[in-house]
């Protein structure tokens, strides 16, 4: 039984934003803002798996967005946000059902893993939690363009996502609740039902996308706290008895193969340094130490993409991957375009950020004598410092 799954509501239409696209949809600093979220969640360690909740129109949009990561078959949603959460619920209900779950909005791009480990950790205590912040401001209650009262700000908070509860004791909430379509929240179905739901320190930047000037927000707090970074890799690998060597992910026919632990694919070795390099996390023998039986024979692609999961859950995304081959044999050329195709595959990016380059050592050295191949690998980054 999974432990703790993430639903993303992303079945909204957006009305208070213009244009056709819907706001999940809209790219907020390079990546649609739906590919923001659904990253956060991937790749917290507390979460077993994600599963979003789209609109039936959005198919095409949500098999772009969520390209490349591993994430559950999209569930489609209902007329309200309570009917797209119920169908999604009833999804995970119709399978191995977790012993948590966590709905977060679609349009939250800016959640932080700390936020997401305080609502987890409140739900040893209470069976839901809500992360929310106090009322700073003075609340008025308005009728007609007219202010009609002052309202008691003491004990008001204002609620975000995610929230957190106990998968069926939420389910049962839900099911209670089906013909009432007045909730705004899960929070307010939990607390209609009962359940005891604790309340667990918002984050300011935390804001659901709703307006033009909530973009404009979002960008600004993206702009001011990332940094580029340069990652560095490099590995070598000799020649053993085979058929084909693996480079880039690529089989390419030769009379050796490479010999290594894994599949000795000396390309994605580098480049998975390249990245654990750039975000200061070691490298792939810390992370995949070849004294470690499991890890015989394994794709390397499994090394590349744990990386690259690093970088997401530091809220960091590639900005560009430059890969050297250096052999006298085989011939990369041939083979260029479908191993830059197959990285930009793995990290889950576009195609045009991957150069894949190939250069002998003019006959000098151990792969100009033919015993080997090396590579050498680099990366751009952009990373968010902890906001």
């Amino acid at each position: 039984m999974p432990e703790t799954v993430a639903l993303i509501v992303a079945a909204g239409r957006g009305s208070r934003m213009p244009g056709d696209v819907p706001k999940q949809y809209r790219h907020l600093h390079g990546r649609p803002i739906l590919r923001h979220v659904l990253e956060t969640f991937i790749a917290h360690p507390s979460i077993s798996g994600v599963y979003a909740v789209i609109h039936p129109d959005d198919r095409a949009r949500f098999a772009d967005v969520s390209l490349g990561l591993d994430i559950g078959p999209p569930v489609l949603g209902g007329d309200t946000r309570q009917e797209s959460v119920r169908n999604g619920l009833e999804t995970l209900a119709a399978g191995a059902a977790p012993e948590r779950v966590l709905i977060q909005d679609g349009a939250r791009p800016l959640t932080s893993p700390a936020l997401i480990d305080r609502v987890i950790d409140a739900l040893g205590e209470a069976e839901g939690a809500v992360p929310a912040l106090p009322l700073t401001d003075t609340v008025k209650r308005v009728d007609g363009g007219a202010v009609v009262e002052t309202v008691d700000r003491s004990g008001l908070f204002r609620a975000q996502t995610p929230q957190g509860f106990r998968f069926q004791a939420l389910l049962s909430a839900h099911e209670s609740a089906a013909r009432n379509s007045n909730f705004t929240d899960d929070a307010s179905i939990a607390e209609a039902a009962g359940l005891s739901v604790a309340v667990v320190t918002g984050e300011e930047h935390n804001i659901k996308i709703t307006h033009d000037d909530d973009m404009a927000r979002a960008a600004a707090w993206l702009h001011g706290v990332r940094e580029t970074r340069v990652g560095s890799g490099f590995d070598v690998h000799a020649f053993g008895p085979g058929g084909s060597v693996r480079l880039g992910g690529v089989d390419i026919p030769h009379s050796q193969a490479l010999a290594g632990h894994s599949d000795a694919d000396v390309a994605l070795h580098a480049l998975t340094d390249a990245i654990l390099g750039a975000i200061g996390d070691g490298d792939i023998g810390s992370h995949f130490p070849p004294s470690d039986p499991q890890w015989h024979g394994v794709d390397s692609s499994q090394f590349l993409n744990h990386a690259a999961n690093l970088l997401r859950q530091r809220h960091g995304a590639l900005v560009h991957v430059d890969l050297t081959i250096i052999c006298e044999q085989p011939r990369i050329g041939p083979h260029r375009d479908t191993m830059r195709a197959r990285v930009a595959d793995i990290l889950a990016i576009d195609v045009g950020r991957v150069s894949v380059k190939a250069t002998t050592t003019e006959g000098l050295g151990f792969t100009g004598r033919g015993e080997g191949i090396a590579a050498q690998a680099s990366v751009t980054i952009t990373v968010e410092a902890e906001l």
